[in-house]
């Protein structure tokens, strides 16, 4: 048995309660709810089916909120809440930092990192040059980080794999998705270059506004690649990739399916004792995301990437 703890939480990331539940196979929908996420538990209960991972388990906890905390840990129901973060390294056999605040990434990751422990960190892994070359450094050294949006791991652009070949060699990939570049934007990147195959970025450029994001992507071989994020519209995750022979739009909606996929790859990882996912694919797509800031913030100058 896996023995994992979870780090949490960050405003308004559910994912200490969701996928505390989705690996230990329980969880208690009213507590939930009145925690702020009643979409998390409806989709926990469309597929308690399916809830419970095999050979892994959550047992113990940390989140800066001691109130919130606890309320994760019987959503769930985790056994143990540790009242310092370094404290779960001497229990657990893995760990998963489910925040989204990549600023404090490397401060949290640290006393995992150092105690060779394995560790997946929540999209984005980092917003900063010096946080990617500390974690590129780790991994060099033989650290085990993992780290990607569960995107990767979506049924509708694994579908879309299949079926690329069909519309001929890709021009053009647009992508639209609300929020923020610095939070969402790895959601995009990541389930377009799964299906492209990880190809590598050469450029980017960032051509709108905070709140209105585009980012235009240039491929060493590839098709151009232009995302959309905008704060204020609604609708769920789209990608439309077009070809010379066809196209086709993938509307992603089965969060649950991506989560869940994504925990097993972890935990299949961890029982190796090797990242199954290249870290060289998680480095260009954060290469990719902190280049569109400095693009914004150099007046939408062009960044090559090296």
């Amino acid at each position: 048995m896996i023995k994992l703890g979870i780090i949490g939480m960050s405003e308004g990331n559910a994912h200490p309660y969701s996928w505390s539940a989705i690996i230990n196979g329980k969880f208690d929908s009213a507590e939930i709810s009145d925690a702020g996420y009643p979409a998390v538990a409806s989709y926990l209960a469309a597929n308690e089916d399916t809830l419970g991972i095999p050979d892994a388990a959550v047992t113990h906890l940390w989140c800066q909120d001691r109130e919130v905390a606890d309320s994760i840990a019987k959503s769930s129901g985790i056994a143990h809440v540790v009242d310092r973060l370094e404290d779960m390294a001497q229990y657990v056999d893995a760990v998963i930092l489910a925040r989204d605040d990549p600023e404090y990434h490397v401060q949290m990751a640290t006393p995992f990192v150092e105690a060779a422990i394995p560790i997946f960190i929540d999209k984005p892994l980092a917003y900063s040059r010096e946080d990617l070359k500390w974690f590129s450094e780790q991994v060099d050294n033989g650290r085990f980080i993992m780290s990607c949006s569960s995107m990767r791991y979506a049924n509708e652009c694994r579908i879309l794999k299949q079926e690329l070949a069909g519309l001929g060699p890709i021009e053009l990939v647009t992508a639209v998705g609300k929020k923020d570049w610095k939070k969402y934007g790895i959601h995009l990147l990541e389930a377009i270059f799964m299906v492209l195959g990880d190809p590598k970025p050469v450029s980017v450029r960032h051509i709108g506004d905070l709140g209105k994001e585009i980012v235009s992507v240039r491929l060493a071989d590839g098709p151009d690649i232009t995302l959309h994020l905008y704060n204020d519209i609604t609708g769920t995750f789209q990608l439309s990739f077009f070809g010379r022979q066809g196209w086709k739009l993938v509307d992603i909606r089965n969060s649950y399916s991506m989560f869940r996929d994504n925990i097993i790859e972890f935990i299949r990882s961890v029982k190796e004792g090797r990242q199954r996912l290249d870290f060289k694919h998680t480095y260009r797509l954060m290469d990719v995301i902190i280049a569109a800031q400095e693009s914004r913030e150099a007046n939408g100058a062009t960044i090559i990437l090296k």
